[in-house]
């Protein structure tokens, strides 16, 4: 345990180091691209610049290392996706969720998603017939879509969260996707597990799911959705239109669903009988022990604001 700390004080401060000079690159990326992006409203045109640069070189370098894990995982109870078509898809659809921004690719942003994900099922299908193998067709096409889905899927709502742009009729912005954004769904994941973890050790006496993840505990949860609030609220005057009670709504929510994130990865563990997705990071496991949270809660944050 103790060289598990040591472990997770150690390269937990370099990741978030690496995780912030990308952030850093994409916030300096925008601001020197001001007026590359024109948005046409009813009585005036709003210049933005080109966002989500650093997420998407982020995602980039991360998601082909998840999705060796995923299929790892996945081979355990012989769902074998084809890898690199599944590294392919997850890329192309991060790809669309940056192009979104641009209003020239808007109109046909709807049938080139719909595109993309058919065109990974049948290049499975195809890398199968020109094997001239019929067995385990199936499996190879649902787990090279199942795996492009859940990764690529999953941040896509991350990156068009980051380039996403509303406006009122009058012109006034009703939600801009910024860095402080994407870094406030990110601080507000991680600190539900801190929060869940140190509420649970000192406070901890019910177990949540024992036969799933024996260490969950239902006082850990609660510690960790109202950490989750109050770094909600802490990050609300950063973010455009958001009040502090909408803040801390929201960080309880996400921070929530971020757990279920945990408990997703740990069912998927638990069917391959592995304690972690991986080894590449030690202390923390594999990328997707690092990513599972922050990916389930992309969706519904996207939900949030295009509510809120």
């Amino acid at each position: 345990m103790e060289q598990s700390l040591r472990n997770r004080l150690t390269y937990g401060p370099l990741m978030l180091l690496g995780l912030f000079l990308l952030l850093w690159l994409d916030s300096f990326f925008e601001r020197h691209t001001v007026g590359a992006v024109h948005i046409q409203l009813q009585h005036r045109t709003v210049n933005v610049g080109i966002g989500g640069v650093g997420l998407v070189i982020l995602l980039m370098l991360i998601l082909p290392l998840a999705t060796r894990e995923v299929a790892t995982l996945f081979t355990a109870e012989r769902v074998r996706p084809y890898r690199v078509l599944s590294m392919f898809g997850s890329g192309c659809l991060v790809l669309h969720a940056f192009a979104t921004q641009f209003p020239k690719f808007q109109p046909i942003a709807a049938s080139t998603l719909a595109f993309i994900v058919v065109f990974v099922m049948l290049l499975a299908a195809l890398n199968r017939a020109l094997r001239r193998e019929s067995q385990e067709a199936i499996t190879h096409m649902a787990g090279t879509v199942l795996a492009t889905l859940y990764l690529g899927g999953l941040a896509w709502f991350l990156v068009a969260l980051r380039v996403k742009h509303a406006y009122h009729g009058d012109g006034t912005p009703r939600f801009v996707g910024s860095t402080m954004t994407i870094l406030m769904i990110l601080l507000v994941v991680k600190f539900t597990d801190i929060g869940a973890y140190f509420g649970g050790r000192a406070l901890g006496r019910h177990k949540l799911i024992p036969w799933l993840s024996p260490g969950k505990t239902w006082e850990g949860l609660f510690f960790g959705v109202v950490t989750a609030g109050l770094v909600g609220m802490a990050c609300a005057p950063r973010v455009a239109n958001l009040s502090l009670v909408k803040a801390f709504f929201f960080g309880v929510v996400i921070g929530g669903v971020g757990q279920l994130g945990d408990l997703l990865e740990s069912l998927m563990k638990r069917d391959a009988e592995v304690k972690d997705s991986g080894r590449l990071i030690p202390g923390f496991g594999g990328i997707l022990d690092v990513i599972d949270s922050p990916l389930l809660a992309a969706p519904f944050a996207y939900l949030l604001f295009s509510l809120v």
